[in-house]
């Protein structure tokens, strides 16, 4: 007895100092990362800080530049000189030579480097929110919710359970091969990361690229024309930490993305943006889901991939929902997110507000109303265009390209339902199938609703909570594009996925073909292999 008590202490001291250890905090160096040229301290001259007048239409860049400019502003940042197909060539080669040096780091190397990286992020919000907002128009909250937030608990979850999932994973070996040990081991590859819309996924669009880290990859980064000061910006990062990384700062669209990589066979995860229902049941908390669709629709200035651009409203709650929701987007305030405080920022899109008001028009044409609209603050003449107020539609059908078309903009087009079986069939009339939102005082009612729709991503009670569960794979179906990032599917997505199988008891039992199947086989091979399949499996 004396002896399993003395086990019992020894288990539970063992626990306790574990436990003690897990307290103190690991010794985090601290990086300086140069982001002068990020930040405007009020000194540039003149011909450095004019007004970009963009030309209309799908253009050629002139002289192979990428025009940058504040979206929330219009004022001129500067240019990148784009790479030529022989230039992105050269530099994925570099890229696949330093993967092979950075595979090699341990997962103790690795922890460190993201340890690193969280604190960076942490001690530096401000500054990577002021690059986020200035080159996307968002809001500071916004960029603090859509960035700070998500990548540190990306991070965080790396840290507590990357190692965890990409270490060989054992298998059962079956019946027939029960003398073997079987696995399945991942192996990182180089990653390419087109990074385009910049509204919502600039930094937070390089959490995947923290996860490809952690997996021992090297990365190749792609940015569209609106992120290239954000993209050098965080090239500086990384840099400062020695990884081993390329910038490639192209202007590339999904369909060519897609060709390329047909033509060398070469796997690709896209996530290409939805059309998320919002679905609201009789039986919920009006103003408090008020308040969380106003929310999922404005954030961003509805630049979202996720964020919902279909509300359909059970008939017996749909007035007062509408009134609601209306009274809360009147009183939203649009406007430079850096030169006072406002709800909502600028479209980072060019002429995209022109495309929102066509839809706008569209719907209105079609028996549509505007019943509410947020309002502007003070907006330089020259950045007008690049603003759209946001804006709540009653009276919506699916005859409208509002309910059918990608709207990635401030609009919020309500739709009344009678029952939930009209509300689903309501949902899955899209071609994109990204992610849902469902409403319901019975969570059992809200679980059901959303098992029937064909998406991705679905939130019970809640609005794009799946995002900040960085352990549940993202991603949609239909023209929401195909596999997932994220969770552990996500952090195996781009390994090479082998399948091993050893010996279990080697050398003292090996595989050994039967005399009956040797070459030449013998007169009862077949009948052999017959009571083989008998004996293992009838």
């Amino acid at each position: 007895m004396a002896f399993w008590w003395s086990l019992i202490v020894l288990a539970l001291a063992y626990a306790i100092c574990r436990f003690l250890l897990m307290l103190i905090p690991p010794n985090v160096p601290s990086i300086d990362v140069d982001a002068s040229d990020m930040v405007d301290d009020g000194n540039q001259s003149q011909e450095n800080s004019f007004i970009y007048i963009p030309p209309r239409g799908r253009t050629q860049q002139s002289d192979k530049k990428v025009q940058c400019y504040e979206p929330a502003t219009m004022k001129y940042l500067g240019f990148s000189l784009a790479l030529s197909a022989d230039e992105v060539k050269e530099r994925v080669a570099l890229a696949r030579k330093a993967q092979k040096v950075w595979a090699k780091s341990s997962f103790k190397q690795r922890r460190q480097f993201l340890r690193i990286l969280l604190k960076y992020i942490i001690e530096h919000q401000e500054l990577i929110c002021e690059i986020s907002s200035r080159d996307t128009g968002k809001t500071m909250v916004d960029a603090s919710l859509g960035e700070i937030m998500t990548t540190c608990e990306k991070i965080t979850w790396l840290l507590s359970e990357g190692e965890k999932w990409l270490k060989p994973e054992y298998r059962s070996s079956g019946r027939s091969m029960f003398y073997k040990k079987a696995k399945v081991e991942f192996h990182p590859l180089v990653l390419s990361v087109p990074l385009f819309h910049g509204i919502i996924l600039s930094i937070i669009s390089l959490i995947q690229c923290w996860q490809q880290c952690f997996q021992g990859m090297a990365l190749s980064l792609r940015f569209q024309k609106m992120q290239v000061g954000l993209g050098v910006s965080t090239y500086e990062l990384f840099k400062q930490l020695l990884l081993p990384l390329v910038l490639l700062i192209v202007w590339l669209m999904y369909n060519r993305i897609m060709k390329n990589a047909s033509e060398t066979l070469t796997p690709v995860t896209l996530e290409l943006g939805g059309k998320d229902a919002f679905i609201v049941c009789d039986d919920v908390d009006v103003p408090h889901v008020a308040q969380i669709a106003v929310r999922a629709s404005l954030q961003s200035s509805g630049q979202n991939c996720a964020g919902a651009e279909r509300f359909y409203v059970h008939r017996d709650v749909y007035s007062s929902f509408v009134s609601e929701v209306a009274k809360i987007v009147k009183s939203v305030l649009a406007g430079p997110p850096l030169a006072g405080k406002y709800d909502m920022g600028a479209i980072c899109l060019l002429e995209h507000s022109d495309k929102l008001q066509y839809l706008v028009n569209d719907a209105i044409d079609k028996g549509a109303e505007i019943l509410a609209r947020g309002s502007f603050g003070h907006l330089g003449e020259d950045a007008v265009d690049q603003y759209f107020p946001p804006t709540v539609i009653v009276n919506v059908n699916h005859s409208m390209k509002l309910m059918q078309e990608e709207t990635f903009g401030p609009l919020m087009p309500i739709m009344k339902f009678n029952t939930d079986e009209e509300a689903i069939k309501l949902a899955n009339d899209s071609r994109y199938g990204l992610g849902c939102a469902v409403f319901s005082g019975s969570q059992r009612r809200a679980k059901d609703i959303a098992s029937q729709i064909n998406c991705g991503v679905a939130a019970i009670n809640d609005f794009a909570s799946n995002y900040m569960c960085q352990s549940l794979p993202f991603g949609g179906v239909k023209d929401s594009g195909f596999g997932r990032f994220a969770g552990v599917e996500g952090l195996r997505a781009c390994c090479l996925v082998k399948s091993v199988v050893e010996d279990r008891w080697w050398p003292y039992i090996k595989t050994k073909i039967p005399k009956p199947i040797q070459y030449p086989v013998a007169e009862n091979a077949f009948e052999f292999q017959q009571s083989l399949v008998e004996t293992l499996y009838g």
